[in-house]
């Protein structure tokens, strides 16, 4: 009788006029589980670390909440940071965590792995202690590859590549020392601290200088094809394709940190590039621009064997789940055979790179619905034979041998073929999205309130 009262006189007093009431002293919060927010925080820096976008980490971490029933949760998610935050509701204050990402290591294997526990826990299968062992184990566990194919894969990507562009055996052996070695003096660098923009420089103009070595001997056909495959490895298609896809989801801060990211590593690359061959020049080295094909788009078993090559290593080299290994040399056979194909038909070279990445895009997020596995590991292998080497090292000789408009206008060329790339991806897996009814991590068509927004009106 008293509680019925009491609740008369509350409801009463807000049809009055007044406030509305406070709740009871006594009356129990949700209970917000500190071991449950460290999950949270865990899971998303493993992910980010390991390459994920930050899309993907939002979902992954508001999935985890869900699951672990944090109350009303908030999570932020930046290209250097992580934020969870709970309200317990009443007055209680909110339970907020965060970390810092200070290292990235791209590691496939790892994000396959992590989507599995996501998985898992949003169905119910694990409770929070055994969440967190599954997650000790992912953090302590070795990749699918010895540390020793890791450094080959470098070196059979520019083997491949050279290959791919025109190169015989000789061009092929030469890009893979040459990668190798670029490959461990930038280990070398990194274990003595220095910047990673550094390291890129040193690799870039390693490859460069056995190119210009390659021109010193008599043989000046070869150094495009040495130098395209030497910095093949080096080009950032990894971060391009994240940065392009956290613009295109509207995190306009973290695409923004991984654009900037990504012209960084392509300036150190370049700046490898350019010292080098100014020096040559100085040296009165003969290279000229007239010795330096543009890529030929070659429609041969040779080419196809070569490209399938070329997305088998970068996958290998990314540290992709076995299972990945066919479908990222597919990949790479396929975006070369229909890039071809639209370039013999006319299509300019950057509508062909953005098609045939659309089409890889589509087919890629398919299959990576289909294992409910993220979609990194199948694409990012897959457009590796399309990244221009070629055109940046066409680039650096022009711009090194009097013809400054010529290489802006190849630089320029360059940057355009790889956000196209990175685009064509994204607007691949877009498609796909568009017309699921649900994806991983509840990242179906309804799960994006940003793509809602009213714009200009």
């Amino acid at each position: 009788m008293g509680r019925a009262t009491e609740r008369l006189r509350r409801t009463w007093q807000v049809l009055m006029d007044t406030t509305p009431p406070e709740p009871p002293e006594d009356e129990p919060s949700e209970v917000v589980s500190a071991r449950a927010i460290d999950l949270v925080l865990r899971v998303g820096e493993l992910l980010l670390a390991s390459g994920e976008s930050t899309e993907r980490v939002n979902e992954a971490m508001l999935g985890l909440a869900v699951a672990y029933e944090l109350p009303r949760t908030e999570v932020q998610v930046t290209f250097t940071s992580l934020l969870v935050s709970a309200h317990p509701g009443g007055s209680a204050l909110p339970v907020t965590g965060s970390r810092a990402i200070r290292r990235r290591t791209p590691a496939y294997w790892r994000l396959t792995e992590l989507h599995e526990l996501i998985h898992d826990a949003a169905i119910g299968k694990l409770d929070l202690e055994e969440a967190h062992e599954r997650l000790a184990q992912i953090k302590r566990g070795r990749g699918p590859y010895p540390p020793w194919l890791l450094v080959m894969s470098f070196g059979l990507i520019a083997a491949s590549a050279g290959v791919l562009v025109g190169g015989g055996p000789v061009v092929a052996v030469t890009a893979f020392v040459a990668t190798v070695i670029g490959d461990r003096t930038a280990a070398a660098l990194a274990r003595r601290g220095i910047a990673e923009f550094f390291q890129l420089l040193a690799a870039s103009s390693i490859g460069a200088l056995i190119a210009v070595l390659v021109v010193a001997m008599g043989s000046p056909g070869r150094v495009s094809t040495v130098v395209t495959g030497a910095i093949l490895a080096l080009l950032p298609g990894r971060p391009l394709v994240a940065s392009i896809q956290d613009g295109i989801t509207g995190d306009l801060v973290s695409a923004s940190a991984r654009l900037l990211e990504v012209f960084i590593m392509l300036a150190a690359i370049v700046a490898g590039l350019g010292v080098v061959v100014y020096f040559a020049v100085q040296l009165d080295i003969d290279i000229r621009v007239s010795d330096l094909p543009r890529p030929p788009a070659v429609f041969s078993p040779v080419a196809v064997l070569a490209a399938a090559g070329v997305g088998l290593a970068f996958a290998v080299s990314l540290a992709v789940p076995r299972n990945v290994l066919f479908a990222a040399a597919i990949g790479g056979a396929l975006i070369w055979s229909i890039y071809v194909r639209l370039h013999h038909w006319g299509v300019a070279p950057v509508f062909s790179a953005a098609i045939s990445a659309v089409i890889i895009g589509i087919f890629a997020s398919m299959l990576a619905r289909r294992r409910r596995a993220p979609i990194l590991p199948y694409v990012v292998p897959a457009i590796s034979p399309l990244l221009p080497g070629t055109l940046l090292y066409r680039a650096m000789v022009e711009l090194n041998t009097g013809d400054p408009q010529g290489g802006v206008l190849s630089l320029i060329g360059a940057l355009s073929v790889a956000l196209a790339l990175g685009a064509g991806v994204n607007l691949g897996g877009e498609l796909v999205r568009a017309f699921q009814h649900v994806g991983l991590s509840a990242s179906g068509r309804w799960a994006r309130p940003a793509a809602r927004r009213t714009r200009g009106y």
